[in-house]
């Protein structure tokens, strides 16, 4: 069996409609690169006919795996589930609207490269690129919780909720390994369990667009994070 240098985890709720395209492009670009690869789609619980366009895609992909939660649980149990499953040396968590695109890819692995253990995805740094922005109240929103993530959390980092993030496997295990979380505060969960282990993260500047629509409830979820934070915090 060929090793896998690559997993690709996308948590899935209720995404028939894109899910199929998103499949497509990844698959089209990862063979294009010759990377032996994985694509795991963990349905979350999903009450549309997100199971059938997985189940479709594993029949003409090899690559394409699955792995179903039976009800609703969150994004960060989502990817938990399907990190502990990944064989790849690399694992790459990205969220399946693709809104950082897949080609982005090769600026993380330039960074993994270069020896961080962990290559976040950054809207924030100068020479990201947003082509299609959010509305100004969700952008406002995010950089208000980042703000506190820094001065609480992780000191240095200004985008801890781009969904598009690449760890070294020993990493990635070790990180979802039993969230307190099974919500969006994973994100700066699992980067306050890295740098505590002593892993660098690097932040790369990424090209991203904003997808539309979103299932996420912005002011329940900013206060759901900003508790989640606080508890890390001093919890540790």
């Amino acid at each position: 069996m060929a090793r896998i240098v690559l997993s690709v985890v996308v948590p899935c709720y209720n995404e028939e409609l894109r899910l199929p395209r998103t499949i497509e492009h990844i698959e089209r670009y990862l063979d294009g690169r010759q990377l032996d690869h994985e694509l795991i789609l963990v349905d979350d619980g999903s009450a549309d006919g997100t199971r059938r366009v997985m189940e479709a895609a594993a029949k003409q992909h090899s690559s394409v795996r699955i792995e179903v939660l039976p009800h609703n649980r969150g994004k960060g149990r989502a990817l938990a589930v399907g990190v502990e499953a990944a064989k790849g040396d690399e694992i790459l968590v990205s969220d399946a609207d693709l809104s950082t695109p897949i080609e982005e890819l090769d600026k993380l692995q330039a960074a993994l490269s270069n020896g961080a253990g962990v290559a976040i995805a950054s809207r924030a740094l100068r020479r990201s690129r947003v082509e299609v922005s959010q509305p100004i109240y969700r952008v406002l929103m995010g950089k208000g919780f980042n703000l506190i993530v820094q001065a609480v959390l992780l000191p240095g980092i200004w985008d801890t909720q781009c969904g598009f993030k690449l760890f070294r496997a020993d990493v990635a295990h070790r990180v979802f390994e039993n969230l307190s979380t099974d919500g969006f505060a994973y994100d700066p969960e699992v980067l306050y369990r890295a740098r505590r282990q002593g892993v660098k993260i690097a932040e790369v500047p990424v090209v991203w667009r904003n997808s539309a629509p979103t299932k996420v409830s912005p002011v329940r979820s900013s206060f759901d994070m900003l508790r989640h934070v606080i508890r890390l915090r001093f919890r540790g």
